[in-house]
């Protein structure tokens, strides 16, 4: 296809001079460059093929980027960024350099907030649509939410607070609710379009308000509202929004441009609260991605004539398939093992264990404080909750942390995937604050499992621990070090010493272990596997600062408030005074990229490592003198 139309759209400016009639046109032209794209580079894929007319229908009908686009989590807005002059740009997507896969405010003024977390865009558009009042700025602000991202308790404290007036003036605010988990059934046809146009039209709200003012002090009143809203509940499910004060619109067909612009166009000349509910196909246009939208939500390069082929050779087992595995074991070993995850059961690998366990399986949806709270309920009843979720997710749950289940000293193991950096994703994703927020808290215990073994280990000595534990490992895999079926607690809060060396000895946490064990070699350094973060191994720390004249700490994690501080106030406490070193991650949020190449530029490799201590303390230093 040589998108003949679409090299004409270089943003929502020129959307908007295209007739009507071409629009059709556009989105399968849009379709195929996405598909072909996204093909060469990976990325998300099945919740953009199913934006395409949405995001034609929205730059067209609105006044972007004077009136603000706000889309949640933001994996569906690669059709927004080729729209708005980042066509040419889509060969670096998620590439180190190249654009981001979700919205940034510093990379175009129509990324008008930046997302990758769900459930903040009601609360964000609102914001902004009050900002506008408040300026007397005739703009509107239109938040673009997926069903799943509705699960959580966030989204309705936004809509709690936006369908309210505040000293009397209520924002613009549009909430499109994208709903692509239900099939476009019967009710979503002809007539329900009909009815969106009626509902969202000037005519039905004008005699809506004057039947209102008429029938206002009358005993009728009552009942025309009750039946109001019985008869609308029965065409649309939408009585619970009104109860939060937005018109409610749909359901309507997201993919039918004749559908959405007109309605579109009528709530943006409505204002005040105003919800639509549209209903598209995850992987629309693709027969491969809308049969599979989870196979292909976020596939590596493909070729999209062939569609994503199973591996050729068996790859490195990951560490999310190592708790998949070890999961499963352990419910078979001890029958009061539940799983809990906030949505993510692909992601946390968990699939075998819903299929062999559906009674102990838990899917709270995208609501990561409930899914906390809901575990320190379970384990008040003497069950043993397992929580799967991404380091950066836990972020969310913090409260219920601390309050509900550490104060409580309550028998919760986290496994928390993506812990450090996660590569493509960036820093919305990456896992680099979760030793440091979780160290502080009493009660709590946190293992850095050096490779895929070792966590299996972990995982099982958390377990059996009497207490809330956080067992964290990175995404994809370690050293390929494989996982030994028998499991053994390992001694409770004690590290090994890994390599003898003289002078300098290095204390590594996680897998970092490996590229440390590399600048060991070359230094003829010790290397210990420190294993845990918390209770930290006191004696093995003032040995080794006892008998070497520097100790280095290496995380895969923040270094303010990390392992390496960790380290420092074990030293203090024992008055022992040492050089120390800490390497980690630098205190600005990382780039997306390729994880090796950030591991580099964060020089935790075996080579920024080396160089980093020859930079410190020089090749054969007098170590004592360098203290600082």
């Amino acid at each position: 296809m040589n998108y003949a139309l679409l090299r004409t759209v270089n943003s929502p400016a020129d959307l908007r001079r295209l007739p009507r009639a071409d629009l059709p046109k556009l989105a399968d032209e849009l379709r195929a460059y996405l598909l072909e794209s996204v093909a060469k580079t990976g990325g998300h894929l099945s919740s953009n093929l199913g934006t395409v007319e949405l995001t034609i229908a929205l730059h067209y009908v609105f006044n972007t980027p004077e009136d603000r686009l706000v889309w949640d989590v933001g994996h569906q807005t690669y059709p927004h960024k080729i729209l708005t002059g980042r066509r040419d740009q889509m060969p670096g997507l998620r590439q180190l350099g190249g654009i981001s896969g979700f919205p940034r405010r510093d990379e175009s003024e129509y990324d008008t907030f930046g997302t990758a977390h769900s459930s903040t865009s009601i609360s964000a558009a609102h914001g902004m649509a009050m900002a506008a009042k408040l300026k007397g700025e005739d703009r509107k602000a239109v938040a673009i939410i997926g069903d799943g991202a509705m699960t959580a308790g966030m989204a309705f404290e936004a809509l709690n607070n936006a369908g309210i007036p505040h000293a009397g003036v209520l924002g613009d605010v549009l909430v499109i609710l994208n709903d692509n988990d239900m099939s476009i059934s019967p009710p979503v046809g002809a007539l329900n379009k009909y009815l969106a146009r009626l509902m969202s039209g000037k005519f039905y709200a004008a005699a809506r308000e004057g039947a209102k003012s008429v029938l206002k002090n009358t005993p009728l009143y009552e009942f025309a509202r009750r039946f109001e809203e019985h008869t609308k509940g029965m065409v649309v499910p939408g009585t619970i929004f009104e109860e939060f004060g937005f018109n409610y619109v749909g359901p309507i067909d997201g993919h039918d441009l004749d559908a959405l612009i007109p309605t579109l166009e009528n709530l943006r000349d409505r204002g005040g609260a105003q919800f639509l509910h549209v209903v598209t196909k995850k992987g629309q246009g693709y027969k491969l991605a809308e049969a599979d939208p989870i196979k292909y939500h976020g596939p590596s390069p493909f070729n999209p004539s062939e569609g994503i082929k199973p591996a050729t050779k068996p790859a490195k087992t990951t560490f999310t398939q190592v708790f998949g595995e070890w999961l499963c074991d352990m419910a078979d070993q001890d029958k009061r093992l539940v799983g809990v995850t906030p949505a993510m059961r692909e992601g946390s690998g968990m699939v075998e264990f819903h299929q062999r366990f559906p009674t102990r399986y838990f899917d709270v949806g995208i609501a990561e404080q409930h899914a906390v709270t809901y575990a320190a309920g379970l384990a008040c009843e003497g069950l043993k909750p397992v929580v799967a979720i991404y380091s950066t997710f836990l972020q969310r749950a913090y409260d219920q942390l601390i309050h509900d289940v550490a104060i409580q000293n309550l028998p919760v193991l986290f496994a928390l995937d993506r812990a450090g950096l996660v590569g493509a994703d960036g820093a919305t994703h990456a896992g680099n604050y979760d030793i440091a927020f979780t160290r502080c808290i009493p009660n709590m215990s946190l293992l850095t499992p050096a490779d895929e073994n070792e966590c299996r280990q972990a995982l099982f000595t958390g377990f059996e621990h009497a207490g809330p534990v956080t067992v964290r490992y990175p995404r994809g895999a370690g050293a390929g070090v494989a996982a030994v079926k028998q499991m053994t607690a390992m001694p409770w809060g004690k590290g090994e010493v890994r390599r003898r060396g003289s002078r300098i000895a290095i204390l590594a946490f996680g897998t970092v272990l490996y590229p440390a064990l590399g600048a060991g070699e070359k230094l003829d350094a010790t290397v210990a596997n420190m294993r845990f973060v918390k209770p930290l191994d006191h004696e093995l720390v003032a040995e080794l600062a006892r008998t070497h004249e520097a100790l280095v700490t290496i995380e895969e994690g923040c270094i303010m408030g990390g392992a390496g501080s960790a380290v420092l106030e074990s030293l203090q406490a024992a008055g022992i005074s040492v050089p120390v070193l800490q390497l980690g991650l630098p205190d600005q949020f990382v780039e997306h990229g390729d994880p090796v190449k950030l591991m580099a530029q964060c020089g935790l490799d075996a080579v920024g490592i080396e160089q980093a201590i020859i930079e410190r303390f020089g090749a054969r230093p007098a170590l004592r003198a360098a203290n600082g």
